[in-house]
């Protein structure tokens, strides 16, 4: 078997695999009388991973053309032309064919490693269990004073953690508000999909931060958005690209993080903020906000939401409490304007019928609670020595090897190696050595950089995880 499949097409390899065979049958170079090569075999001739065979042997079983039988190895079904044959789907087939998008393969590696390993997770961006308040969680739920009706409830979420969250963001993000202009979500990835499948068209084109959190997400490419970078720097983006893009592409919506971004930890300047508000009045172009990180900030200044700063409606405003109490909550909310609010709580009805009434209970005794004010301050100062523990090891460890912005706020911290390295292979044997990172090019454009989450490992096990980034880094010169 002198052929193999072509890895410059876009078709994928074992669709390939399973076409050759299939030809072959049909042209009869595959005798009906003799197996098929083992998965094994057929992998070395056709220079591919096992894996790849199996698929390909699985779509040739579910077409009806081969037998798989334990002891016996594949062979030719002997009555491929039999209409009455029993057949399966084509399982691979369908999950090619639809237009919901997975995530990249290193994004899928990444939570595959972090769930099946007992690696130093520097990846995730989420607190660890023991900055939950979990505590008064559990005295919460032990007090037994649940009273609410356990049937759906309002489509745009439960009216008191409504009223809460309209409370909640007056006093501590000077956001201005009604329960009707607030829509409560399953985390904020749920209301930025949300924005994205009821606001927006194919065809349309977003601007998103370069490196950021949204670049990685999927569902722009899903949703067939034509999506532009901007260059985010130590001091975030700058608001004249807005102006160029607009003029060129006729941007559709901005997507920005603008306190303590994901993935840089940047805070966009009050001035920069300002402008990008004018530039949205200007040429009428909705921002939507994504807040998970403003109330971490690691001083007495609390930088003003562009939502506490937009008089003209003009921002969708996007938050939750995975970043300030626990991700399994799951509540996070859209303030927006009532027509847009209920557009989108028609959509999210449609999905789900609404969100649980108990995790919305919960989530509203928190917020309320006199002990709010105490576990954000504990939780700042936690994040705050993690994030110097962090400092202090990646000075001992790679001094002037590596380069980063020291954050003011947040849970992330962005770093740029000085040399030229491949931050795939280095994410490859950091995880042999026992740690787990975000390269950045998923994130972005930029080569050569990383992101390193400080919220979810203790300060000694960012300690051991700087050390064996080391060593991981040192064995790929």
């Amino acid at each position: 078997m002198g052929w193999k499949p072509d890895r410059k097409i876009k078709k994928p390899l074992y669709t390939q695999i399973a076409e050759y065979i299939e030809n072959g049958i049909i042209e009869g170079r595959f005798p009906v009388d003799k197996p098929l090569p083992s998965e094994r075999s057929l992998a070395d001739l056709c220079g591919v991973n096992r894996s790849t065979v199996v698929a390909a042997y699985s779509e040739l079983e579910a077409n009806g053309l081969i037998e798989r039988k334990k002891g016996s190895g594949t062979m030719i079904s002997r009555d491929i032309w039999d209409l009455t044959k029993k057949r399966i789907p084509s399982w691979n087939r369908y999950i090619e064919a639809g237009t919901f998008l997975p995530n990249i393969p290193v994004m899928q590696r990444i939570r595959k490693q972090t769930d099946e390993s007992d690696l130093i997770n520097l990846a995730s961006g989420e607190l660890s269990s023991d900055l939950f308040p979990n505590e008064f969680l559990r005295d919460i739920l032990a007090a037994n004073q649940f009273t609410s009706n356990l049937g759906y409830d309002h489509q745009q979420g439960n009216l008191e953690l409504r009223k809460t969250i309209v409370d909640h963001v007056r006093k501590y993000r000077e956001i201005v508000t009604e329960p009707a202009s607030v829509l409560i979500t399953s985390g904020a990835q749920q209301a930025i999909h949300l924005v994205i499948e009821c606001l927006l068209k194919p065809g349309d084109a977003v601007v998103v931060e370069d490196p950021s959190y949204s670049y990685s997400l999927p569902i722009f490419k899903s949703a067939g958005l034509k999506v532009f970078p901007l260059t985010v720097t130590k001091n975030g983006i700058n608001p004249a690209g807005l102006i160029d893009l607009h003029k060129k592409h006729q941007i559709k919506m901005i997507f920005l993080n603008p306190i303590f971004q994901n993935p840089t930890g940047t805070l966009l300047p009050y001035k920069q903020r300002k402008e990008i508000l004018d530039i949205s009045s200007k040429f009428g172009i909705p921002i939507i906000e994504d807040d998970p990180y403003s109330l971490l900030s690691f001083s007495d200044d609390h930088p003003a939401t562009l939502k506490s700063m937009d008089s003209n409606g003009n921002v969708l405003y996007i938050s939750s409490l995975s970043k300030i109490a626990a991700p399994g909550l799951r509540i996070g909310w859209i303030i927006g304007p009532t027509s847009v609010i209920e557009r989108l709580a028609d959509a999210k009805q449609q999905f789900d019928f609404g969100h649980s009434s108990i995790s919305q209970w919960v989530g509203s005794q928190f917020l309320s609670s006199d002990y709010f004010d105490v576990h954000i301050h504990l939780l700042r100062e936690e994040l705050r020595k993690r994030r110097d523990t962090l400092i202090n090891h990646l000075n001992d460890y790679f001094g002037n090897k590596i380069k980063y912005y020291i954050p003011m706020g947040g849970i992330h911290m962005w770093c740029e190696f000085k040399r030229d390295i491949d931050e795939i292979l280095l994410l490859e044997e950091s995880i042999k050595e026992g740690v787990i990172f975000a390269p950045g090019s998923i994130l972005g454009t930029r080569k050569r950089c990383i992101r390193i989450t400080y919220g979810r490992a203790t300060e000694e096990q960012i300690h051991q995880g700087i050390r064996h980034l080391f060593h991981a880094y040192e064995k790929i010169k």
